[in-house]
């Protein structure tokens, strides 16, 4: 459903609809995606469009084929789906690996489930996992992020950031390093904060990705329980093991700072229809989702786990919301349904 006109005398309606919300988030995430163009270039721009073109084409082809109206292809859920999986992937990825991973998130984690509403899974995410398992090189290779500079003749731009020539860097993320104290320094937070390093689209910069979540908790697109939780979840054991043990476990303010910790907080955790509806379950869920990053960051194979865990976390959804379902109005004690 696109639109919801309500008729009868009883219902309240705030004129929200499913293609306002997707488009204030989409507005939300224009200034980290045009700042991770201009570091990267032309590889990042041709992720994202094959992303999101190829999102929205395939959910008009999954309506037309359910003998639904295509035009729901346009609410922006498709779109926003495409968009959160191209800020999750290395801006160097071949074009036919945004096309097979936008059309497995559509047909495989959207349609598949009944459609909007309906997915148990965060579909950007689910694709993301499923990429990096089948091209585990192609989602490992990065870009070193090259500003375009204002020279004799005017603004200069590398070969890199023109697409041309360019070769991956593998494992060049600060995630990838765990040296303790030589990632402390000022120049590093800076570099974080402001997307001065190698990584995908949504690790860019750490503060247009929480200025645009600071944006929908205004705009009321989204509450503070999830982003709380989450970057609680992280921040708190991280701060604890560093000040155990600085040489081998990274500190809090870097786990928030790198990686797709915000991107997480604001963007993906915060998917209405694969969180819990209650406060209480929207805290429980955000905590499992910031402790499972830590975890894996820390102690699994993978140096980012923040897919990994938004699909677990994801996983216990239902049974959140069984054990956590809000009070019945007009009751003092929960009854049982």
């Amino acid at each position: 459903m696109v639109q919801f006109s309500p008729v009868s005398a009883p219902h309240s309606h705030s004129g929200n609809s499913t293609t306002h919300l997707m488009f204030w988030v989409v507005a939300a995430l224009i200034p980290a995606t045009l700042y991770g163009f201009a570091l990267f270039g032309l590889s990042a721009v041709k992720v994202w469009l094959f992303c999101t073109v190829t999102a929205v084409f395939v959910e008009a082809l999954c309506l037309l084929a359910q003998k639904r109206f295509w035009r729901g292809a346009l609410d922006g859920s498709a779109l926003l789906t495409g968009w959160l999986l191209a800020m999750s992937l290395p801006p160097s990825v071949p074009w036919w690996v945004a096309v097979l991973g936008s059309t497995f998130a559509i047909a495989v984690g959207k349609q598949a489930y009944g459609g909007l509403g309906q997915n148990l899974f965060n579909p950007a995410m689910l694709a993301r996992v499923m990429l990096l398992i089948c091209f585990p090189v192609e989602l490992t290779l990065w870009l070193d992020p090259s500003l375009p500079a204002m020279g004799a003749d005017g603004l200069q731009f590398s070969a890199a950031w023109l697409g041309q020539n360019y070769d991956g860097v593998s494992a060049a993320t600060p995630l990838a390093f765990h040296s303790g104290h030589e990632w402390q320094s000022d120049w590093h937070m800076n570099g974080l904060f402001f997307g001065q390093h190698a990584g995908s689209l949504g690790e860019t910069s750490a503060l247009l990705v929480a200025l645009g979540g600071l944006f929908m908790l205004w705009r009321r697109v989204i509450t503070w329980p999830i982003p709380f939780a989450l970057l609680a979840g992280v921040a708190v054991p991280a701060a604890i093991s560093h000040q155990i043990n600085p040489e081998q476990f990274l500190s809090a303010s870097t786990h928030l700072a790198s990686g797709g910790v915000m991107l997480a907080a604001f963007f993906i955790a915060t998917d209405m229809v694969t969180s819990p509806a209650s406060v209480k379950g929207q805290l429980v869920f955000g905590i499992g989702c910031g402790l499972l990053i830590w975890l894996i960051r820390c102690f699994g194979s993978y140096p980012e786990g923040v897919a990994f865990a938004v699909l677990i976390m994801n996983a216990t959804t239902p049974l959140i919301d069984h054990y956590l379902r809000p009070t019945i109005f007009g009751s003092r004690t929960q009854l049982n349904a």
